[in-house]
């Protein structure tokens, strides 16, 4: 099993934005991904990074938020594309949880639970 801690910076400019998360594995390895947003009026989100193949796709539904997205993920030196599924459910103001299935084929691959917390300004 592969841990890791992620620090995230948010930043909104009216309907678009940029999430940068910083990941550092339990094997000292780095790695970062930015991620351009865009909010629409229905209550859809849009985005993009570099090692996503497309356009990822999400939605609100009350304390929940559903982000779907195929990554180019690094594999024993060669590049395999796996579609995530992620949950994320707002606890309170400083707490989200977030659960991402992690498919290939539609076969399932493996789960990811996050905890996040918000820092105090």
């Amino acid at each position: 099993m592969r841990r890791f801690t992620v620090v995230m910076d948010c930043r909104w400019e009216g309907d678009q934005g940029v999430l940068d998360e910083a990941f550092t594995y339990s094997d000292g390895s780095t790695q970062r991904r930015v991620w351009r947003l865009t909010r629409h009026a229905d209550g859809r989100y849009t985005g993009r990074a570099d090692d996503v193949v497309g356009t990822a796709e999400g939605r609100t539904v009350g304390n929940a938020f559903r982000w779907q997205y195929t990554l180019a993920l690094p594999v024993d030196g060669r590049v395999i594309e796996v579609q995530f599924d992620d949950w994320m459910y707002l606890i309170d103001e400083r707490v989200m949880l977030n659960r991402a299935t992690m498919r290939k084929f539609g076969v399932t691959l493996g789960e990811v639970t996050l905890s996040f917390t918000r820092r105090s300004p």
